[in-house]
């Protein structure tokens, strides 16, 4: 248990550490950017064949997706693909894209995870443990990784309002 604590209170105190999160928060951004981007270039995006395949894995003989992750994707992610088609890209641009510019940081990275989980439990492993790891130094660092990045401009904005005692905030 000790050993846990030291590593978090490494990421969150060591000024180093703020570096090496933005090169990881960078390369996730452009990981889920470019993944975002690229659905709506080829302007076809169709998760519908993610979606049969995994239902499929689901009630096989042998199955390496969960059941209840099969019974979800059946029961209202096939029925709702064109809204998973619509929110898949759109998601995978605006994780990316926090992460770039570390603005909202937290969010981004909480639902960079989101898609992480329900990628692998569809059975697209793919880079999506490797990013899982990565994305799990940023959420556990929590204000360290966005210091480099919009956050930490208005993080440091919001200090300086409310140090000079004024009670608006940014």
């Amino acid at each position: 248990m000790r050993g846990e604590l030291l590593m978090i209170d490494f990421l969150r105190t060591n000024p180093f550490v703020k570096w090496a999160l933005l090169l990881i928060r960078v390369y996730l951004g452009w990981k889920w950017l470019s993944a975002g981007i690229k659905k709506y270039q080829s302007g076809s995006f169709d998760s519908s064949g993610l979606l049969k395949g995994a239902i499929a894995n689901a009630n096989s003989e042998r199955p390496t997706i969960p059941d209840w992750w099969g019974g979800f994707l059946e029961s209202f992610a096939l029925p709702n693909v064109d809204l998973f088609n619509f929110i898949v890209p759109l998601g995978e641009v605006l994780v990316g894209l926090g992460l770039i510019v570390g603005l909202f940081t937290r969010t981004a990275i909480f639902f960079g995870l989101f898609m992480n989980f329900a990628f692998v439990l569809s059975g697209a492993v793919s880079a999506n443990p490797v990013m899982i790891i990565l994305s799990l130094f940023v959420l556990v660092s929590l204000h360290e990784s966005g210091k480099v990045g919009v956050d930490g401009i208005l993080r440091k904005k919001q200090f300086t309002l409310f140090k000079r005692g004024q009670t608006s905030a940014v």
